[in-house]
């Protein structure tokens, strides 16, 4: 090509160089072979040359933008995959994971010559090639990603090595789309290397992209560390050598290394948390490897014997492991010259999970099951993996699919305790109550209060590294999650199963009202309800209007999205048309009158079924209590507790009493005031509403007062459907702390 390059393209050319790199076509695939040998040199490599000409058939002709052969960057790829120590399998998969999309070589095809394990993995990644990141259209195809990475992490893992081989050559794509994909590349792919702790990834894809996305600044940051380097290195050679001194003398082969210095971590520092490029902590950083882990905690106890830590500098990542598996000693110290030194210290293996992360496991894994990859047993150690699975089936909505992916693969975690010591990783911020989820969801349902550290703390108290919750549940079996908790919760997975549970409810609640709408509409035209209700007419309906089942007919009934009217005529009309020979349908209506009838209060009226009735506020009677029925003037029956203060006077009036009682169906609500006493405390009050908010209780109206001697007498009137349900909301509320005793309220 003669044509120039375009001024943006040049100015890149000249700032990032690193970005318009080319594959060196290093004797093609023998040296892949040999790098994948020396990771596993008892292995089949023939599925490898199979693959290799498979693939440069298909590519045949075929150019990348860089003008290089297509054949180029499969290659590339496959060779980054043997660096991490995959095995053959998976760098057959890496170099045909371009074939089915882009060549006429069909998956039928390939799956027949290379098997289901190649033709899965390369099926994940011809999917996630088609991601259009942010795009609500192409967020399924994200979502084929997850399901195909919880089946097999190697998926990921060749999708981000492609990635990295892209992101070389960058500088060969128009700017503006360069510029997107070291966006997407930052938010998603970037991310998503750190958590599967493969750095070595992580790190040059965050360099590649803030170099496209920020070229000055990157040139910029690039010329202040070089400018540095000299004296740096001298510096760094000088702490070397000390550490190396204290080995010696404990007698511990290890090996002492300068730390690389990352662009974009600089970056990060200098820009997003406002530092000055020379008071950069880690700037100055050295990494010692040893044999051991005794030999790691000798190896600090040294350093720390020749150079003050700083406090709170010290981080303990053998004993507590990060999410991605990341184990070392972190510690920063004042060096020679009083400069600032961070010193990481980690074993071998840990050093190879650190750079190569769940790549180094795989490795593992394949050469003790004997080539055989147990994917399981890495996505065991991968709980995050596990739960990206489950929210991404319980999230419909691809916007909210792809808000909940950065936000999950992004954010900063905490690691908490159970009293039993299990430790569970949760987001930045979180709650007792995502931990209560992150635990079992069954748990987070039934949650009613929490401790942290041995004290009880309301439901949104954010928590923080090393603390140990213990969260306390209902054994109400009605017991749900309430809806303020959406206001709190940090976690996707919580989030998600509190939607999940009010969305069952309201659909149970519909199909409760869809029947009873239908049954009482048949009742006032005279229908045969049983014999209409048991008939496979319904079914037949629910089809008709293209409801999956009955229950859907319901639900739509008691939403309002089907008139009541609609479905009994169409029922009835199949009905008909199945009984034509049967005469008209009728049902006899027998002593209905004679039978007394409970009204919206819940009692029955001897001799006036139809008569209003009103439960008295001055006693608030209940199901189970002694009553009293009076007549009043113009407002009905009005229903008192036996013992009320209020009965005497009614008493001068015998005529205007009414016997009655209570109906034995009834789905009332009655109002019931409770009294609570407690010593009072900080957060009392909060502490009694939010348990009668957790059992369903509808407070009406409140009111507080305290003692000189800090007694806090706390009165709540609220709404209730069932007297059983009483029992459980003041055992409930007894056990608040502070509160010695609480009781139902009479007006004797």
């Amino acid at each position: 090509m003669t044509e120039a390059a375009p001024p943006a393209q040049s100015s890149l050319r000249r700032l990032v160089p690193r970005i318009f790199s080319r594959a060196a076509r290093r004797d093609d695939v023998e040296t892949l072979i040999r790098a994948v040998r020396t990771h596993h040199p008892k292995s089949d490599l023939t599925i490898i040359e199979r693959a290799y000409g498979v693939a440069d058939a298909a590519h045949a002709g075929q150019k990348r933008q860089s003008g290089e052969p297509y054949i180029t960057h499969p290659l590339a790829v496959a060779q980054i995959l043997a660096e991490l120590g995959l095995g053959p399998k998976a760098i057959a998969a890496a170099l045909l994971h371009d074939t089915v999309e882009d060549t006429d070589y069909p998956l039928d095809a390939l799956n027949a010559e290379f098997g289901d394990e190649v033709s899965m993995l390369v099926d994940g990644v011809t999917k996630l090639d088609k991601v259009k990141y942010g795009e609500s259209a192409q967020a399924e195809t994200v979502r084929k990603m997850i399901v195909a990475m919880s089946k097999d992490i190697r998926v990921l893992v060749i999708k981000l090595a492609d990635r990295l081989h892209n992101a070389r050559t960058w500088g060969f794509v128009p700017p503006h789309k360069a510029a997107k994909k070291a966006t997407e590349t930052l938010e998603i792919y970037a991310p998503l290397a750190h958590r599967l702790g493969i750095q070595t990834i992580k790190s040059e894809l965050e360099d590649l992209s803030f170099a496209v996305l920020h070229p000055k600044l990157y040139a910029e940051i690039d010329s202040l560390v070089k400018q540095r380097t000299p004296q740096r290195e001298q510096y760094v050679q000088n702490v070397i050598d000390a550490v190396d001194s204290d080995l010696r003398d404990l007698r511990i082969r290890g090996r002492v290394m300068g730390r690389p210095k990352q662009l974009y971590s600089v970056y990060q520092k200098m820009v997003v948390r406002g530092r000055e490029f020379d008071d950069i902590y880690d700037l100055i950083g050295i990494r010692v490897l040893v044999g051991s882990v005794r030999d790691c905690y000798a190896v600090l106890g040294s350093i720390h014997a020749r150079w003050t830590p700083l406090p709170g500098r010290f981080k303990d990542y053998i004993a507590t492991p990060k999410f991605n598996l990341y184990q070392s000693l972190h510690t920063t110290v004042i060096g020679p010259g009083g400069r600032t030194v961070e010193i990481q210290i980690r074993t071998h293996e840990m050093h190879q999970q650190a750079e190569y992360g769940v790549a180094a496991h795989w490795k593992y894994k394949e050469q003790i099951a004997g080539g055989k990859a147990d994917g399981k047993a890495v996505d065991a150690d991968m709980a995050w993996l596990a739960h990206i699975s489950d929210w991404q089936a319980e999230t419909a909505d691809p916007g909210e699919f792809l808000d909940s992916l950065r936000f999950e693969i992004g954010a900063k975690e905490v690691y908490v305790f159970t009293p039993k010591g299990r430790v569970i990783g949760l987001p930045s911020g979180a709650t007792t109550v995502d931990f209560a989820y992150a635990v079992h969801t069954e748990i987070g349902h039934r949650t009613m209060g929490a401790k942290v550290n041995g004290r009880l703390v309301p439901l949104e108290t954010e928590l923080t590294s090393g603390d140990v919750v213990e969260v306390f549940t209902s054994k109400n079996p009605d017991a749900g999650p309430s809806q303020d908790w959406l206001g709190f919760v940090k976690s996707t997975r919580a989030r998600n199963k509190i939607r999940g549970w009010f969305t069952k409810e309201r659909r149970e609640e519909a199909i409760e009202q869809g029947k009873e709408s239908i049954a009482r509409a048949m009742r006032r035209q005279n229908l045969p309800l049983q014999r209409l209700m048991s008939q496979d007419s319904f079914t037949e309906v629910a089809q008709q209007l293209r409801y999956e089942d009955v229950s859907a007919l319901y639900a739509a009934v008691g939403e309002g999205h089907v008139s009541t009217q609609s479905v009994i005529e169409k029922v009835t009309a199949l009905v008909a048309a199945e009984e034509t020979a049967t005469g008209p349908i009728d049902i006899p209506i027998v002593g209905r009158s004679r039978q007394p009838r409970a009204g919206d209060s819940g009692v029955l009226v001897r001799g006036a079924p139809d008569i209003l009735v009103k439960l008295a506020k001055c006693c608030t009677p209940v199901p189970g209590d002694e009553i009293v029925g009076f007549i009043t003037r113009g407002s009905g029956v009005s229903v008192h507790r036996a013992d009320c203060t209020n009965v005497k006077s009614l008493m001068q009036d015998p005529e205007r009493l009414i016997d009655v009682e209570w109906g034995s169906t009834s789905k009332s609500v009655f109002l019931v005031q409770i009294q609570v006493e407690a010593l009072d405390r900080s957060g009392l009050l909060s502490d009694i509403t939010r348990v009668l908010s957790e059992h369903h209780v509808n407070i009406l109206s409140a009111s507080v007062s305290t003692s000189n001697d800090r007694l806090a007498i706390s009165k709540f009137v609220f709404e209730m459907g069932d007297i059983v349900h009483l029992d459980r909301v003041l055992n409930a509320v007894r056990r608040v702390d502070a509160v010695y005793d609480v009781y139902r309220v009479t007006s004797s």
